[in-house]
């Protein structure tokens, strides 16, 4: 069963470090991966099919294509299930999730989940403007706020930007920050796209909420230094896809 767990995929794509996930939720990642292939308006075989393709019962297959239906990767058409399109995108300006909280009152945190160098997989390596192969950082934190969880931090970035992220970066500080006082780097305009999804075991475990809870993503694709990172505090808990 491939769950994503590769070094480039999406915030560790939902597994828990413990390995341990419920029996819809591996439906739900075989699922995933059927989707991606048949692509925008592919229809999927009925329950009756994937249950006996995966050995479990109509109720899980059901459980999980409604999970796959509330983040919008399905929709249903007459009587059965095909893949929906993409989200909608809008320009915005990049401000640090530092500033953010700051604005609201609350005094910022993070916690450092983990910080890892791994050479940079193909699909990767146009958002970080790295070739195939080469270092890539990847650090990964939880997002607080007066102490209390509040979302998930993916970060990608290439090694050479940063060959000092190890040593020079304090995880619990503002990347940004890092970025523009110590780096002299500055971002412009963006697009972000925010879409409703359901919480990941990993992600409920990392977090703090009940699993399949409704969460908020943001993702940002940046101009200049072509960045990927969450801007801004989430209204609820936020897990963000690699930033660069």
């Amino acid at each position: 069963m491939n769950y994503q767990t590769s070094p480039g995929a999406p915030v560790r794509s939902g597994v828990p470090e413990h390995g341990r996930v419920p029996k819809y939720y591996a439906v739900k990642a075989k699922i995933a991966l059927m989707v991606d292939e048949l692509g925008e308006g592919g229809q999927l075989p009925t329950e009756r099919d994937l249950a006996l393709r995966y050995e479990v019962s109509r109720e899980t297959v059901r459980q999980a294509l409604r999970e796959l239906l509330l983040e919008g990767r399905l929709r249903r058409r007459g009587r059965g299930t095909v893949v929906a399109g993409p989200k909608l995108e809008q320009p915005l300006s990049l401000a640090s999730y530092t500033e953010g909280v700051r604005r609201q009152g609350r005094r910022p945190g993070r916690s450092l989940i983990s910080l890892d160098r791994f050479p940079c997989p193909e699909a990767l390596a146009p958002e970080v403007g790295a070739e195939r192969g080469e270092p890539v950082w990847h650090m990964e934190r939880v997002l607080l706020a007066d102490d209390e969880r509040v979302g998930l931090e993916s970060t990608y970035v290439s090694e050479a930007r940063v060959p000092r992220l190890d040593t020079e970066f304090d995880p619990d500080s503002s990347f940004y920050a890092y970025l523009h006082d110590r780096l002299g780097i500055s971002f412009g305009d963006a697009d972000e796209r925010i879409e409703t999804v359901l919480a990941t075991p990993r992600e409920a475990l990392l977090i703090g909420t009940p699993p399949a809870l409704p969460i908020s993503r943001c993702r940002t694709s940046a101009s200049g230094s072509r960045p990927r990172k969450a801007a801004g505090p989430p209204p609820s808990p936020c897990r963000t896809p690699p930033a660069w």
